[in-house]
């Protein structure tokens, strides 16, 4: 799908008017490591060229391929765009662009990708490979916008089913808590019955308690040999003494009636 560039042309390109520069001898290093497949090598290379002139389009150019082979698309998209700065006017223009599109096909920047393949095409209108890369990348845009508004769809019918949930739990709530609230009425109300009923059913114990004459102690009623001869012994004496008063009773009055008797 994507075109790589070939040494041969980065030579050509580090050879040109375009890319004239102070000392290419970074440049050329840079390029024989490229061609051996040394790519963090040839980014050190055209780095130093860069630093001897960093307007140097050959250096930014071949920058941004070597940086693209390390998988480095964020800073090789730095460098592109610098060198396409530079060739815009000129015959390298689409292949600059096309590497541009390389660099956004790689970070699925697909609307950035296609933006640069047509720029590619419309100053080389018979570049297959940009063609070719144009319709990758528009495609994996549809694609992009189909799974977006499939999941659009999927969120809006989740939020959709979680209002109903909502709703559902919330009147389900509220049945419940006026269930709860009749069926604590209902116990509430059984609960003063049962507490009048248990108050009228003392109230009618009190009132046969007062009407029934008061109960004997049972341990009073029985009473041991011992106490019962004690008391006995007690009457008798009591019985003794009463007997004895009343005998002097008697004598004191026969006496009084004989005094007077005899006066």
């Amino acid at each position: 799908m994507k075109k790589i560039l070939l040494v041969i042309l980065i030579t050509l390109l580090a050879g040109s008017q375009a890319f004239a520069q102070v000392d290419r001898r970074e440049v050329r290093a840079g390029n024989r490591a490229f061609k051996k497949e040394q790519w963090q090598k040839a980014e050190i290379d055209y780095k130093k060229a860069l630093l001897k002139d960093s307007t140097s389009v050959a250096a930014q150019y071949n920058l941004a391929n070597a940086l693209y082979r390390e998988e480095n698309y964020t800073e090789a998209e730095k460098y592109a765009k610098s060198a396409l700065d530079s060739l815009s006017r000129s015959q390298k223009a689409p292949d600059a662009y096309f590497n541009q599109g390389d660099i956004f096909l790689q970070q699925r920047r697909w609307s950035e990708a296609i933006e640069a393949f047509k720029s590619s095409l419309r100053l080389r209108p018979d570049d297959m490979d940009a063609k070719s890369n144009l319709a990758y990348a528009q495609k994996m845009l549809e694609k992009q916008q189909q799974d977006q508004q499939q999941n659009q769809d999927q969120n809006d019918d989740q939020n959709q089913n979680n209002n109903q949930n909502k709703d559902q739990n919330q009147d389900q709530n509220k049945d419940n808590q006026d269930q709860n609230q009749d069926q604590n009425k209902d116990q509430n109300d059984d609960k003063q019955d049962n507490q009048d009923q248990n108050q009228d059913q003392q109230q009618n114990q009190d009132q046969n308690q007062d009407q029934q004459p008061p109960k004997q102690d049972n341990q009073n009623q029985k009473i041991s040999p011992e106490a019962a001869e004690q008391m006995l012994q007690a009457i008798q004496a009591q019985e003794d003494q009463t007997q004895e008063k009343v005998k002097k009773e008697k004598a004191a009055a026969l006496k009084s009636r004989q005094k007077e008797k005899n006066w």
